[in-house]
């Protein structure tokens, strides 16, 4: 496994922001992630905020929603480009990854950064945290 510096850049999935964001089970093995004030970078795929919205708005909590987007806003927001796309394509058939975790681990690798996340399905792949 590759040793992560202070400065490459993290990248938290949907269900680390929807941990950290609810407060739930696992928000304290999340929060030196995504509150690293003056630390490593945050990259936030266009994909983590349509997903950690919509599970928001399906649970009724339109404020938590806002707050979400209030706090992931601040950092680097990266659109879905033909380069991750395209490689996103090439993980997935060579990982077996669902196709929104595929683009995730795609934009990790582009960027440098750690992926952190609670999803098994990213189990064993170079640049992963599993919390």
């Amino acid at each position: 496994m590759t040793t992560m510096s202070a400065s490459d850049p993290v990248l938290v999935d949907s269900s680390g922001w929807l941990e950290f964001i609810t407060s739930d089970t696992k928000a304290g093995l999340f929060d030196p992630y995504i509150r690293r004030e003056g630390g490593r970078p945050i990259i936030v795929p266009t994909i983590v905020l349509y997903e950690v919205r919509k599970v928001l708005l399906l649970r009724k909590a339109a404020p938590v929603a806002d707050r979400f987007l209030s706090q992931a806003l601040l950092h680097t927001v990266v659109p879905i480009d033909q380069d991750i796309a395209l490689s996103a394509a090439s993980i997935s058939v060579q990982s077996g990854l669902a196709m929104a975790d595929a683009l995730l681990y795609a934009t990790a690798e582009k960027f440098g950064a750690e992926l952190v996340t609670s999803d098994v399905h990213f189990k064993g792949l170079p640049r992963v945290t599993l919390l």
